[in-house]
């Protein structure tokens, strides 16, 4: 079998990050709401809203750069804006029809790529400085942020009453019973996601 170009990776990636998010907030929505509110929580940010919304955020603060590139608009003028407020969603179920959306998008956006494309440089105006990364770079950065705040909202679950879930079945072929579930929920099949390499 050939390799899969980079391109198709990033978008594994970008379903890998919606997978996940599916599993942890399906998860979080079995908190009470002073559970997902608790401000006393050990991490980063100082509870699982704030964790999730800042995930949130960041991520379109990034797929908005991303996008304006590649329809050849410049960048926004006002980052700032798309973390005020810092928490725009005051409860999971909202939060996670919001994140869904995000990560559709970002789906999308990979979608569109192919290797050609990668190295393009995406411009950032972060009002005192500007940020210029490659595509392939600022997707690299954002898929890790979202996995670092994941991380932390996992651990921080530990200490509810609901159990973190699994967030390491996606890749391996041998696993698809595993998300079944998911992908059904998410209206996704194995061939969509991993194309020819679907086992």
């Amino acid at each position: 079998m050939p390799p899969q170009p980079l391109s198709r990776y990033l978008l594994g990636q970008a379903y890998n990050n919606a997978w996940a998010d599916h599993r942890l907030l399906r998860a979080c929505s079995a908190l009470s709401q002073a559970e997902f509110d608790d401000a006393t929580r050990t991490s980063f940010f100082p509870s699982i809203r704030y964790t999730l919304n800042h995930n949130l955020t960041t991520q379109r603060f990034y797929l908005d750069a991303l996008w304006r590139d590649w329809r050849g608009e410049p960048p926004h003028p006002d980052y700032q804006q798309f973390f005020e407020p810092e928490e725009p969603y005051a409860t999971c179920a909202a939060l996670w029809q919001a994140q869904r959306e995000s990560n559709d998008a970002l789906i999308a956006y990979c979608a569109e790529l192919s290797d050609d494309k990668l190295d393009a440089v995406v411009t950032i105006d972060r009002g005192d400085e500007l940020q210029r990364d490659t595509r392939q770079r600022l997707l690299a950065h954002l898929f890790q942020h979202q996995v670092h705040h994941r991380g932390q909202v996992h651990a921080m679950l530990a200490g509810t009453p609901v159990a973190p879930p699994q967030l390491d079945e996606f890749y391996s072929s041998g696993e698809a019973d595993l998300r079944a579930q998911d992908f059904a929920e998410l209206g996704w099949t194995e061939k969509q996601v991993w194309g020819d390499e679907s086992l």
